[in-house]
């Protein structure tokens, strides 16, 4: 499975965490900082106004992003056959009732523009005969999403990142942790953030700060999300008392690879549409038992028919799995297609021409996030959101497939327009020494046990399918798990702290160390939010399953708002 690991893994990393950031001038006025680089704030970066200083700050590197690891595609109105209607519609019923229709219609009219944006950027989409060549994913009505091989996120990104390379204005600041939003104590502005760079923890300024920091899978014990996906950007916002939505529903994945020692690879959906099969021990297609779509059903269905069928047919389903047959698909189609998967099954043993594919549900995406309008700007002045940390309205219950990449370049490319006054001059203190990390060895062992057991709580007690009980006890173990992280020495003295005063850290891994203490953090601020809103929400819908609400309730046909930890409904948009 992929696992955050332990704080030593993480501090010998060298292949992200030992590289040491490029010299940054920090006296220079900023106007936007984007926090995150995958496909949301690479591409946001380049639609920013070119008049526009922007930095873009990566916790690791622009390669290690979700985006990157995304396979399956982009799903745009190309073909003659589809309409902007279709794809509305297809979203809409995805989305159980609770998509924001100005949203989706919004992001379904303007994703023919971003893929003329893409190809003219230099993405190479696969082709068929000269023209685009289009896949069905589940619950499409059309062959409508597009695709490079199955490698469509690795293509996009690198695109985008050798185009921010080349921008003048535009700066990349890897290595570098953000730690809190800088909000104005007079207006409530954002006005730009706390981080770690080098060996320093300083207050940047900015004319406006964008979150664009993808998921938070990680605090799941099985997820498709890379290591760096511990929520960060909404973790950062609720902090600072931003709206947040939505926060219950994640999507599992119905197929990730399940194989001892491997990761939990995703073998995408563009496989199934292809034509793979989905079957059990005995070789019997049990998805059509639970829905008459089978394989093509919506994710969550397809989750929940796996989840169930092992319930009722394995001894441990815990560790039990289905299978994924690729056989039905034609040879030639499979090679063209999906070499990735081919080649990343054939490490682990699978050969995928011979054998099904072992395959289990993980936890693959949030549709909740920070509350954003058309403009990606969230409640907070001078703060705004995209991609998978904000939550747009689009995806509503449950995403629909290849939605998610189209969603980081429409919402992203609204900020061409972007139009801010400048904020006020900062005149910062000089930095002053202060050992953070005293006795930091005594803190590493709850540190550790934090990140190891938190995920594995969140996957018994809000995973798959929930209830009353298992919420309740996860509940209360991670208060526990906070109070204990709240009476850490380093936890009392970021406390105390006051914002402004840049802070020398003279611990050489001080940096690293830092990031293990501010992820645990914010691992445990969504683990809470997710559950709290799981529990609030007393239905079935989506990605959002009870054991004890079974049935989705017009009454909860809203969309759930948590603003410093206080929950409420509010309407659809859209819907009388």
């Amino acid at each position: 499975m992929f696992f955050a690991g332990s704080i030593t893994d993480l501090n010998l990393r060298s292949d992200s965490l030992s590289i040491n950031p490029p010299a940054f001038d920090f006296s220079q006025p900023i106007d936007v900082i984007i926090v995150g680089a995958g496909a949301a704030g690479l591409y946001t970066a380049l639609c920013l106004p070119a008049s526009l200083r922007v930095v873009v700050v990566t916790k690791d590197t622009v390669s290690l992003s979700a985006s990157d690891w995304a396979q399956g595609g982009i799903a745009a109105v190309t073909a003659p056959d589809d309409s902007d209607a279709l794809h509305i519609e297809d979203t809409l019923r995805a989305g159980a009732g609770l998509c924001d229709w100005d949203a989706v219609k919004f992001l379904v009219e303007q994703a023919p523009q971003c893929v003329r944006s893409l190809i003219e950027m230099g993405v190479a989409f696969d082709r068929e005969a000269g023209d685009l060549a289009l896949t069905l994913e589940a619950a499409h009505s059309r062959r409508r999403v597009l695709h490079a091989a199955d490698t469509t996120g690795h293509a996009i990104v690198s695109i985008l990142t050798a185009q921010v390379l080349t921008r003048p204005n535009i700066q990349i600041l890897p290595q570098t942790f953000v730690f809190d939003l800088w909000l104005n104590g007079e207006t409530g502005d954002c006005q730009g953030v706390s981080l770690v760079y080098e060996s320093q923890l300083i207050w940047v300024k900015a004319d406006a700060v964008i979150l664009a920091t993808g998921g938070g899978g990680q605090v799941f014990a099985q997820t498709t999300n890379p290591t760096l996906s511990t929520g960060d950007g909404v973790a950062i916002a609720s902090r600072s008392g931003a709206k947040l939505r939505d926060l219950e529903f994640m999507q599992f994945h119905p197929t990730a690879l399940t194989k001892d020692g491997a990761p939990r690879f995703l073998i995408s959906e563009a496989v199934r549409g292809e034509g793979a099969h989905l079957v059990d021990k005995a070789g019997h297609r049990f998805t059509f038992d639970y829905h008459p779509d089978g394989e093509l059903a919506p994710r969550d269905v397809v989750s929940r028919a796996i989840f169930s069928h092992l319930q009722r047919t394995e001894a441990d389903p815990t560790i039990a799995h289905v299978w994924l047959d690729l056989r039905p698909i034609p040879v030639a189609t499979i090679h063209h297609r999906f070499p990735n998967i081919i080649q990343v099954c054939q490490k682990w043993g699978v050969d995928v021409f011979q054998d099904p594919i072992p395959v289990a549900p993980a936890a693959h995406y949030w549709m909740g996030g920070v509350v954003t309008d058309l403009t990606s700007l969230t409640s907070i002045p001078r703060l705004y959101a995209v991609g998978e940390t904000a939550s747009t309205g689009v995806h509503g219950a449950n995403r629909l497939a290849s939605n998610s990449l189209l969603e980081c370049l429409v919402f992203g490319g609204q900020l061409a327009s972007l139009s801010i006054p400048e904020s006020e001059p900062s005149h910062l203190p000089p930095p002053k020494t202060q050992d953070l990390l005293q006795d930091w060895s005594e803190q590493v062992t709850p540190l550790e046990s934090m990140r190891r057991e938190l995920p594995r709580l969140m996957w018994q007690g809000v995973g798959i399918c929930r209830d009353t009980q298992s919420l309740l006890e996860a509940i209360d173990q991670v208060k526990l798990w906070q109070q204990e992280f709240d009476a850490l020495p380093l936890s009392q003295a970021f406390r105390d702290l006051q914002p402004g005063a840049a802070i020398d850290l003279p611990t050489p891994n001080a940096s690293q160390l830092l990031r293990v203490w501010g992820e645990v953090r914010n691992l445990l601020e969504i683990g809470y939010l997710i559950l709290r809103s799981a529990h609030f929400r007393t239905e079935s819908r989506g990605g959002h399953y009870r054991l004890d609400y079974a049935r989705a309730n017009a009454q909860w046909q809203v969309h759930t708002v948590v603003q410093n930890h206080r929950w409420k409904t509010s309407p659809i948009v859209g819907v009388d």
